[in-house]
């Protein structure tokens, strides 16, 4: 795991074990990410790995030989797979994975939140499903506190991301919205923070925001501990959305990001209590 990634100080105050399995996990779902975006792929045994649509299938494949005990064809099927028994890894979860990475194939638009909302469950709740396995969770509470905190994840993501997914052709933010904050596609894409479009904006991190309080709400007191580094994520993740909203909710003159340092101080802050 690069130690660029919002994730890294989260992870390293795990046991190594829990460690290692978070860090396999993370590299399967980036490889298929990574794949199907049309991402130069690493090569297996002298041969690239496929990319884009055809990429989909492999994976599906790749997941299924990690499940059904058969050589995995690549280095992260092959790092994951010891942990799908020992953590009792939910296959389904990867499987929604798949399919919301799936999903960027044919979607560039969102017409409605519940429609973006399916997305995020998939890219980010699912992980977040397997992640609290690992981490020991079976309070029932903990799969609502993941559901709500994949969505605030990647809410933040894309908000973050704007600009740059507007030059990849994608919009993520429900059409709905748009309209009923009187823009369109076409006034994202000028990249001026005029009213409406900040009214746009500040909605957005208000419901990103909803969805950080309802996680918070439906931690599990008994599982406090065994969340800390998910819980590091999400104040990592809140200062972002923060970020954006002191910029103005400008999400095009500068990516909002927080520095390494201060994430190490969130991580340390939010360890300490614990």
């Amino acid at each position: 795991m690069a130690r660029q990634t919002s994730f890294y100080y989260s992870f390293l105050v795990l046991p190594p074990e829990q460690r290692r399995a978070i860090v396999a996990v993370w590299d399967f779902c980036r490889a298929v990410d990574d794949a199907v975006d049309e991402v130069p792929a690493a090569t297996e045994g002298g041969h690239a790995l496929p990319a884009g649509r055809d990429a989909v299938p492999f994976w599906r494949e790749e997941l299924a030989r990690a499940f059904d005990g058969r050589t995995p064809w690549t280095g992260e099927g092959c790092r994951l797979q010891p942990f799908i028994r020992e953590f009792d890894l939910p296959r389904e979860a990867f499987e929604d994975v798949i399919d919301g990475v799936a999903m960027d194939l044919d979607t560039m638009r969102y017409e409605t939140f519940d429609d973006l909302f399916e997305y995020c469950r998939r890219v980010a709740s699912a992980v977040g499903m397997i992640c609290i396995r690992i981490f020991g969770c079976r309070n029932a509470g903990a799969r609502q506190y993941a559901l709500n905190l994949g969505v605030a994840l990647q809410l933040t993501n894309i908000l973050r991301d704007v600009k740059t997914d507007l030059e990849r052709g994608r919009v993520y933010l429900p059409l709905d919205d748009l309209r009923a904050h009187g823009c369109n596609v076409e006034d994202l894409s000028a990249g001026i923070v005029t009213e409406p479009v900040r009214h746009l904006i500040e909605f957005e991190c208000r419901r990103a925001r909803d969805f950080y309080q309802r996680a918070t709400a439906a931690l599990p007191r008994e599982d406090h501990k065994r969340l800390v580094a998910a819980e590091i994520m999400r104040a990592v993740y809140f200062e972002t959305l923060q970020r954006i909203e002191r910029s103005g909710h400008d999400v095009f003159t500068a990516r909002a990001r927080v520095p390494r340092p201060q994430q190490a101080l969130i991580a340390i802050r939010q360890w300490l209590w614990t």
